[in-house]
């Protein structure tokens, strides 16, 4: 595998990795700001706890010399702990046992929050002894030279979305070739989203032609689909939040879109679901491994349809879920799930909401739970 023909994709190694660690040095100020984005700095304590742990970062900043230390010591070891004790109240995860720590695999999790998802993933491998991954995210994130650099510090892999269709065409198969080749020649793991965009509603569903991509990718080379499929080791992931920081905003983006009849992005919209998504109180979270996809399969669609099954099947269903399906349903059919659950507190959320607005926040909760009784049908 040629790692320089990616070099505009992948992420930072060896010399722009060490070059990229000297401009994030020089940028305490940026460093700043996004651990203020972590933790709350309202009182004195905090502010004084704010400065050691930028004191911490720089002094590992000068230790790491590749983008795995970096997740390691710094990403899981520093940003993602501060983020676990500030608004995560349990962590767990399962299926680890289903990975073997020598071998890469394609993670493919449903996507709710725009940045956590895959490095909360990357935190329960590192915590289950596993190598960790690369992690693909668009460009439409990436404004300035510092989030790129992070990104890219961080082990991530843009996903070029602001080109002309046919360029994105191309781009799209260079991109499943670098996936492709980085699991199978390069034995390194790395995680994509199910599909473009978070599921704002809480309907998982993987685009086939992502795999559709994968196998495209590989064609030329005479690698058959079911070779590409088996060959990408995909692992699906379920990630599960209690509560979700951004329901509100994300309900009231889709009902807009919808009255609208079009999506119309407002300047600044995904760096606020950034920060209300890292700060912003989670409750539980449960990240759970699936089973590596192997067979024979007919179609892209066939593999999406097992992709979804597990993560369907695997996603940890809170109380706050089936809550929601009980209230939107005017039924006490798992009331016995929820029966410490404080309902009036949870729908007070949506007070003040329209109508239509506090509808879709329920259905987002409400939908994983649909989802796994689809699977048991």
């Amino acid at each position: 595998m040629d790692l320089d023909a990616y070099r505009d994709i992948a992420p930072y190694r060896g010399q722009d990795f060490l070059e990229a660690i000297q401009r994030v040095k020089s940028n305490p100020e940026g460093i700043t700001s996004f651990l203020r984005s972590v933790v709350s700095v309202d009182t004195e304590e905090q502010r004084q706890n704010l400065k050691r742990k930028l004191a911490q970062v720089l002094s590992l900043l000068d230790e790491v010399t590749d983008y795995d230390q970096f997740q390691r010591r710094i990403t899981a070891g520093l940003f993602l702990q501060m983020i676990v004790e500030n608004s995560i109240s349990g962590f767990s995860y399962s299926g680890i046992e289903n990975l073997d720590s020598s071998t890469a695999y394609l993670y493919m999790s449903n996507h709710r929050d725009i940045v956590l998802d895959c490095a909360l993933i990357d935190l329960a491998l590192d915590g289950g002894g596993q190598m960790l991954c690369e992690m693909a995210i668009g460009d439409n994130l990436l404004k300035t030279e510092f989030a790129t650099d992070l990104f890219k510090l961080n082990g991530g892999v843009t996903v070029k979305r602001s080109l002309p269709m046919r360029e994105k065409y191309l781009e799209s198969l260079r991109l499943s070739s670098y996936l492709v080749e980085l699991i199978g020649e390069h034995n390194k793991s790395v995680w994509i989203a199910q599909k473009s965009g978070r599921s704002k509603d809480g309907l998982d569903i993987t685009n086939p032609a992502i795999i559709k991509m994968l196998y495209l990718s590989q064609r030329k080379k005479g690698v058959d689909f079911n070779e590409v499929v088996n060959r990408g080791r995909i692992v699906p992931v379920a990630v599960s939040y209690e509560y979700d920081p951004v329901d509100v905003l994300k309900s009231k983006e889709e009902v807009l879109a919808s009255s609208l009849g079009r999506k119309e992005k407002r300047q600044y919209e995904d760096l606020i679901s950034i920060s209300r998504g890292l700060k912003g109180y989670k409750g539980r979270v449960h990240i759970a491994f699936g089973t590596p996809i192997h067979g024979s399969f007919s179609s892209s669609e066939e593999v999406a349809y097992e992709i979804d099954h597990q993560i369907h099947t695997l996603y940890k269903l809170w109380p706050t879920n089936y809550f929601a399906y009980d209230h939107l349903n005017g039924s006490d059919a798992y009331a016995a799930l929820y029966a410490d659950f404080d309902g009036e507190a949870f729908l007070k959320r949506f007070k003040g909401l329209k109508k239509e607005v506090r509808t879709f926040a329920l259905n987002a909760y409400a939908n994983p739970v649909r989802s796994f009784l689809a699977t048991q049908a």
